[in-house]
C-alpha cells in the first residue's frame, strides 16, 4: 500500500494520540494540529492526502474550516472525514452542506476509521462493500 498522509485536526489530546496510533499502525503518515485556527495553514503547508476534522474546535469550527477549504480551488477535492462526538442529524447535514466527504461519530471502531479513510482516499481502488 502506498503510504498516504493524513492531517488530523483534533483538540482532545487523548483522542488525537489514539487516532495517530491506529493510523500509523495501519501504515498512514500522520500529522496533528489541535486548534482550528492552525488548520488552514497546516493544510496549505502539508498538502495532506486526506483531512480528518473534528467538528468542535477552538479557534474555528470544523464547519468553518471545511467551508473555507471548499471555497479554494486547490482544496475543493481534498477528501475530508468529519469527526464529532455529537452524531445528531443536524451535525451530519451541516457537514454535508459544507462539503464533507464522509462523517464519523465518536466513539468508533478502529477498523471503521481505517476502512472509511481507505474508501475516501482511493475510492477507485477500494472494492465495494
Amino acid at each position: 500500500m502506498e503510504k498516504h498522509h493524513v492531517l488530523l485536526i483534533e483538540d482532545e489530546p487523548n483522542i488525537a494520540e489514539a487516532i495517530r496510533f491506529i493510523l500509523k499502525r495501519a501504515g498512514w503518515e500522520v500529522s496533528i494540529r489541535s486548534d482550528g485556527a492552525q488548520a488552514l495553514s497546516a493544510v496549505e503547508d502539508l498538502r495532506p492526502d486526506v483531512l480528518i476534522l473534528d467538528l468542535m474546535l477552538p479557534g474555528l469550527s470544523g464547519i468553518e474550516i471545511l467551508s473555507r477549504l471548499r471555497a479554494r480551488s486547490d482544496f475543493a477535492d481534498l477528501p475530508v472525514l468529519m469527526l464529532t462526538a455529537r452524531g445528531q442529524s443536524r451535525d451530519r447535514e451541516a457537514a454535508q452542506r459544507a462539503g464533507a466527504t464522509a462523517f464519523l461519530s465518536k466513539p468508533f471502531a478502529n477498523s471503521e476509521l481505517c476502512e472509511m479513510l481507505g474508501r475516501i482516499v482511493a475510492p477507485e481502488t477500494t472494492p465495494d462493500a
